[in-house]
């Protein structure tokens, strides 16, 4: 009759192969513990063989014991290296994740816009509230632009700020508009400092200037040596 692997017991962990399995049985059967020892120790060498673990990796040793454990139905009795770990909490379910919940006024801004919003209300210090306010309006703003692709309004942004704070956090739309503060951070470094700018490219133009006005030396050598060589051949 031949045998199937389906008529076989299924396999408990299948990166090590029936083989293994078959083999962690038969030291089963074995009387003597410490030859059940002196086994389970080559087949845990075996299976570094059949599946490599990382060096490196935390707790690899114990791992591979474990496996052993788990392929021999928790009922293998040797004197390893590591305590046979419970079979209950093998197949112990993992706890539930909590999830926050709550509404999010305006899901394209997200929940950490809101949280923002809460932390720049508790601020006391009128500018850093107003700085607050600008950088959480930058932010909400450049949200803003991933979904939408026409140019969202200063006012749209401010008013978006006004409901998620109740009418605590507020700036003047003319302000807004005029020093343009909604808008983002790249194109602030880009504009900041012309002047600054300016004199650097000017110096570097200098330089140019007078790096060609050096004389150079090595054709004043090379006149000196033909010169030279000219009169030894005359004479």
């Amino acid at each position: 009759m031949n045998n199937y692997n389906t008529t076989r017991p299924a396999l408990i962990l299948k990166e090590y192969g029936r083989n293994m399995q078959m083999l962690i049985e038969h030291i089963k059967t074995f009387e003597d513990k410490e030859l059940r020892t002196e086994s389970a120790y080559v087949l845990v060498d075996l299976m570094k063989l059949i599946n490599p673990v990382p060096r490196d990796a935390q707790e690899s040793g114990q791992k591979l014991w474990d496996d052993l454990y788990i392929m021999s139905d928790f009922d293998l009795e040797i004197d390893g290296p590591f305590p046979k770990p419970e079979k209950e909490l093998l197949y112990k379910k993992p706890n539930r994740l909590g999830y926050v919940t709550g509404d999010i006024r305006f899901k394209h801004y997200g929940r950490n816009i809101q949280l923002l919003i809460l932390e720049a209300i508790k601020l006391e210090d009128p500018e850093e509230r107003e700085g607050a306010i600008i950088h959480i309006g930058r932010l909400m703003k450049s949200f803003q632009n991933t979904w939408n692709k026409d140019n969202v309004e200063d006012v749209t942004i401010i008013k978006n700020i006004e409901t998620l704070s109740k009418g605590a956090l507020t700036i003047d739309l003319e302000r807004v508009k005029s020093e343009s503060l909604f808008d983002s951070m790249i194109k602030d470094r880009r504009m900041a400092n012309p002047v600054q700018q300016s004199g650097n490219v000017s110096n570097g133009n200098n330089n140019n200037n007078n790096n060609s006005n050096r004389p150079s030396n090595k054709n004043n050598n090379r006149r000196n040596n033909n010169n030279s060589g000219g009169r030894r051949r005359r004479n």
